[in-house]
């Protein structure tokens, strides 16, 4: 009997394997053949998932959103906004194990999509769906009149969104600096800073 194989779950094990190979040795040794080697297939194996190695840093850089969202998904809130918007913004800063790998590798993606016109309209695009949860962040702390009354919404989106953003560069490259307890202080410090006493 022929061997049934999950094309869906053999892509995402050759993704993670080139998150492996990025992680260890850059992006410019990210090949087909090195990520082949990194995932335990013959290149030719690897053509029948992904016709060209932009496709597969494509479908690579995609799993990092989706797993985000996934989290983000499956989080059970608490309905109290100054408890769970911490615990929203945490899924997408390098804190544990699962998140800094992908941190790690979606800044590589970042850097390469700036030469890579394939991978520009995904990084926008995933840029675009950040933003808007800073700016279901900012519209719900007003609707609840948490928001201190002068507070400039547009101004205040940007903010926010720049300093987890911020804070997610520097904890990959500096991670024995800015710890998790500084970023999560950090978080919280800047809640408190445009939220009502």
């Amino acid at each position: 009997m022929p061997k049934i194989v999950d094309h869906e779950l053999q892509k995402e094990k050759v993704a993670e394997a080139a998150w492996r190979v990025i992680r260890k040795n850059g992006m410019e040794q990210a090949s087909v053949r090195n990520i082949a080697e990194e995932a335990g297939l013959s290149v030719g194996s690897m053509r029948h998932y992904f016709s060209s190695q932009s496709e597969l840093y494509m479908y690579s850089m995609k799993l990092v959103s989706e797993r985000v969202n996934l989290r983000i998904k499956n989080i059970a809130f608490t309905g109290e906004l100054l408890t769970d918007i911490p615990v929203l913004v945490q899924q997408i800063l390098p804190l544990n194990e699962e998140t800094i790998p992908e941190m790690e590798v979606w800044f590589a993606f970042v850097a390469k999509s700036m030469s890579d016109t394939s991978l520009a309209a995904l990084r926008k695009q995933v840029d675009d769906d950040m933003r808007q949860m800073f700016v279901m962040i900012i519209q719900a702390l007003t609707d609840q009149n948490l928001a201190l009354p002068d507070l400039d919404y547009d101004i205040e989106i940007e903010r926010f969104y720049a300093l987890i953003d911020g804070l997610a560069i520097h904890a990959v490259l500096r991670p024995e600096v800015l710890t998790k307890e500084k970023i999560e202080s950090a978080v919280n410090r800047h809640l408190q800073s445009i939220c009502r006493p």
